[in-house]
């Protein structure tokens, strides 16, 4: 359902993203691990059509996000990275934006709405403007958008990030909650989240994959991946600019 075939993206003399390629089925969580600067968020951007590749391929539900983007987006949710904008809506009126713009109206958008905001215990806030909430409240609202279309892909950039423990806790049972049904591929800074949620993890470093395997493999005697990771990743050379 998710699939990146030699994906590749430069800024300038800069390659981000560095022919990466793999797929992701329904019922898989892929946590995508590396460290800052990596190409983590720019790969998901291509995903999700944000961003146009200059070589290789992103696919969405078989549909090729450089020639069918529009089909493509309305298979996936996406949680953006420091999500923000909207700041004089409130949050209901930002949901039913969200909801219309997928083609979900009346009765089913009102349903819609209800059954996210129970899932994430977002009610208390539907009725303040974006630009009041905190950002646990905002990064609870902009999840909430991702999963309200009942999506079968979910690409989540840092899904946790700006949330107390016990919302945490409430988005990674969400997360396994849905994960039958969904192919779901989510960034995370966190390896205990990944260990924990994941089915599978891609580790990435200097725009390449580095690892592709499950958390139970990559991790030491204790559970524990963060040993691998640091191998893998925190101890690649820099980024070297390819000629132009």
């Amino acid at each position: 359902m998710i699939e990146a075939k030699n994906l590749t993206k430069r800024f300038g003399p800069l390659t981000a993203v560095d022919n990466i390629s793999f797929s992701i089925a329904a019922g898989e969580v892929v946590g995508f691990l590396g460290p800052n600067g990596a190409g983590k968020s720019t790969t998901m951007r291509l995903l999700t059509g944000f961003l146009d590749a200059d070589g290789g391929s992103a696919n969405i539900c078989s549909y090729d996000m450089a020639t069918a983007r529009r089909e493509g987006q309305f298979c996936l949710g996406y949680l953006p990275e420091a999500a923000g904008g909207y700041p004089n809506l409130t949050v209901r009126e930002f949901l039913v934006y969200c909801g219309e713009s997928r083609k979900l109206f009346g009765q089913e958008l009102r349903v819609a709405i209800n059954n996210v905001c129970s899932m994430i215990d977002l009610e208390k806030a539907l009725d303040k403007s974006m630009k009041t909430l905190s950002k646990g409240w905002r990064q609870r609202t902009w999840l909430a958008q991702a999963i309200l279309h009942d999506p079968p892909v979910l690409i989540l950039d840092e899904p946790t990030d700006g949330l107390d423990p016990i919302q945490k806790e409430q988005v990674r049972s969400l997360i396994h909650s849905i994960a039958h049904k969904k192919a779901i591929i989510l960034s995370t800074h966190i390896l205990e989240e990944a260990e924990v949620i994941c089915t599978r993890a891609i580790i990435i470093a200097n725009g390449r994959v580095v690892a592709d395997d499950t958390p139970k493999n990559l991790a030491d005697d204790k559970g524990r991946m963060a040993h691998a990771f640091h191998r893998l990743a925190a101890n690649s050379l820099p980024v070297m600019a390819k000629p132009t």
